[in-house]
């Protein structure tokens, strides 16, 4: 299917069946990152008395829970309700599943012992950024076992111009915006959000994202897919479709 969208005045068209799927898959080791020191995800079949959920072992049916967390395990999005007492839930305050992305790959720097993104890094293009911007850590190696490694992550000021300048969602494929251990300071999370002086409610993160080594910067038509959990924050599913001019 193709479909046209318009960006400053300009038409594009879209394949929906080019889509670039930009995130892990719960599951499966060799598309699973983790962090934050969780356990790897669990699929394993109910087993009630003498019955079991797996057709492979007897069963009439395949019948598995799934254990798993949601911002250590895999791909996922959050809103601010991930540092409010609130715990305000993502699918009551995101409005927005389509729109156009930014995307760039940053150096990462060193800042203090620590590998950052530096807001010096990034690239504004001549028209601006749009409401979804994504940033590649450049050589980060996917997947990657993130907990205890002190990784990389932005610098507050960064994500303060982010804010500033209207984006609204930023997809990165680091654990964080923020380092691993700082303290419960969360000061990129903070400056994205501008919480709590004027909290950017609709405002999302999305984090452990997969960007392909293929996928090249600039300007894509987004789909932000957010599984419905009643939680601060839920897997999600980001899928990048290359444009052409209509």
């Amino acid at each position: 299917m193709i479909i046209n969208v318009e960006r400053q005045a300009q038409s594009y068209q879209v394949d929906l069946s080019k889509g670039i799927v930009c995130s892990s898959i719960l599951g499966d080791p060799q598309r699973e990152p983790s962090a934050w020191y969780v356990n790897p995800v669990a699929i394993n079949p109910v087993r009630m008395g003498d019955w079991v959920g797996a057709v492979a072992e007897g069963g009439s049916v395949n019948f598995f829970d799934i254990s798993f967390n949601p911002h250590g395990n895999g791909t996922h999005t959050e809103c601010y309700g991930h540092i409010d007492k609130g715990h305000q839930k993502l699918h009551a305050l995101m409005q927005e599943q389509h729109g156009w992305v930014y995307f760039q790959r940053m150096p990462l720097r060193m800042k203090s012992g620590d590998q950052v993104m530096k807001l010096a890094d990034l690239t504004i293009p001549a028209e601006g950024l749009p409401e979804f911007v994504a940033l590649a850590a450049d050589g980060l190696s996917f997947p990657a076992q993130f907990s205890n490694t002190n990784p990389a992550y932005l610098e507050a000021e960064l994500c303060r111009f982010l804010a500033e300048a209207g984006v609204k969602h930023l997809i990165i494929d680091l654990p964080s915006v923020d380092r691993e251990e700082d303290g419960g300071a969360l000061a990129a999370h903070r400056a994205f959000w501008q919480y709590p002086e004027a909290t950017r409610e609709e405002a999302t993160i999305t984090e452990l994202a997969y960007f392909p080594k293929e996928l090249a910067e600039g300007f894509y038509f987004l789909n932000l897919q957010i599984a419905p959990f009643h939680n601060d924050a839920a897997p999600s599913r980001p899928v990048f479709y290359p444009v052409v001019r209509g």
